[in-house]
């Protein structure tokens, strides 16, 4: 793990705990300009964020809440939502005011550190850990250090289709992503290539064994039915059969050459099914990543550059 995590994981690490617990602590962690994650309890009309740091009052002024604030790229909702939630800072000052010491933090500083420190210094292809934020139609929002944000998009979460990120993630799930580049302000990453190949996810598979699935896709000329994140089989049609339910299915042929899975659908539930995430690779740098098999008429890989 990265010394810039997604927020959430170092609230309660027994050095994080230390340094909270008085303001000498924390003023040694203001000279050392160390990052530190405390809860947000609540944010005032003029969107300052009061932080609990249990020992003594805490402030983060708005502009210091995000990367963007001062100069209306980060909307305000970004402060707003962190209320109940984590957050990571930096503490600016620490003055006393007639008797009461009060904490000044920046969160804008702990990103800015998080950048100029890890995400600039990444290689495209680089597997880095992220925490699930929220989720949209059309792609997983994430942390990937310090709050600040990047997205998924759906066609990138997973080679089997899905209707939704709802399918494969949980919001405050911890995963896996890989960076692929930046543009700007932006940082884009994906997932799939994580959740194994064609063959690496085949070979968990028979045939002659029936196996429980996920229906995906309802087409006249067949179902198809997902046996794993990374791989889908195409099921003979059968009347009833519904996108989302569970299904045990009978494999009748793998066919690497095409890259095809022959089922036939023995029965169907509407009992909720989600396939966990097996990541097969968890760390290093993906340079090159093919999906099909090298005797398979199709080539389908990613390149990182």
């Amino acid at each position: 793990m990265t010394k810039y995590p997604p927020e959430g994981y170092l609230i309660k690490r027994s050095v994080n705990l230390e340094y909270l617990r008085s303001p000498e602590s924390l003023r040694r962690a203001m000279e050392q300009e160390i990052i530190l994650e405390a809860k947000a309890d609540m944010c005032t009309s003029s969107h300052d964020l009061i932080v609990n740091l249990l020992s003594i009052d805490a402030l983060m002024p708005r502009e210091e809440c995000a990367i963007g604030i001062s100069e209306g790229k980060t909307k305000d909702i970004a402060i707003i939502s962190r209320v109940g939630k984590p957050v990571m800072f930096t503490v600016s000052d620490i003055a006393e005011t007639q008797g009461k010491i009060t904490a000044i933090l920046s969160r804008r500083k702990a990103q800015e550190k998080c950048i100029s420190e890890y995400l600039s210094q990444l290689s495209s292809g680089e597997i880095i850990d992220a925490r699930v934020t929220h989720i949209e139609q059309f792609g997983c929002f994430v942390d990937i250090g310090c709050g600040i944000p990047s997205m998924i998009p759906i066609d990138e979460i997973s080679v089997s289709r899905i209707s939704s990120p709802a399918d494969r993630f949980n919001i405050g799930e911890s995963i896996k992503a890989i960076y692929k580049g930046t543009d700007g302000d932006k940082f884009y990453i994906s997932h799939k290539e994580l959740l194994g190949t064609w063959e690496e996810n085949a070979e968990m598979f028979s045939a002659g064994e029936t196996v429980r699935g996920i229906v995906r896709s309802v087409e006249s000329y067949g179902i198809f039915v997902e046996l794993a994140p990374n791989l889908a089989g195409l099921a003979e049609p059968k009347e009833g059969v519904e996108v989302g339910q569970t299904a045990s299915v009978y494999i009748k042929s793998i066919n690497p050459e095409k890259m095809k899975i022959k089922l036939i659908i023995v029965d169907v539930s509407d009992a909720p099914t989600r396939f966990e995430n097996r990541y097969f690779i968890t760390d290093g740098i993906i340079e090159r990543w093919q999906y099909s098999p090298d005797r398979s008429t199709r080539l389908i890989e990613t390149v990182f550059q």
